[in-house]
């Protein structure tokens, strides 16, 4: 069930579609690349960060508001994951 948008919105949103996942390729690049682990680190957040504005803007554009779901539990986790990923980076273990 496509939701009925004005023509600005949609182009709008289909714009912030192609530009997020655009910024997602370039940021994978980084995480292949590295150079140093922080770079990684920094990649996966903005990949998950992008992932969870694609999951958000395709709630837009179709309607169905179980994107809107998933993206907060995708930005859930990626916080998390984050966290625990600096600390491991930082101090070597995640639980102590």
């Amino acid at each position: 069930m496509a939701s009925e948008l004005p023509a600005f919105l949609e182009t709008a949103v289909l714009g912030g579609l192609l530009l997020a996942t655009a910024v997602t390729l370039l940021a994978g690049y980084r995480v292949i690349w590295g150079p140093t682990v922080p770079d990684r680190v920094v990649g996966l957040d903005t990949i998950g960060t992008n992932v969870v504005a694609i999951a958000a803007l395709f709630a837009l554009q179709t309607g169905e508001s179980l994107f809107v779901t998933v993206s907060l539990v995708l930005a859930i986790i990626g916080f998390i994951s984050t966290i625990a990923v600096a600390r491991f980076v930082t101090e070597g273990d995640i639980i102590e």
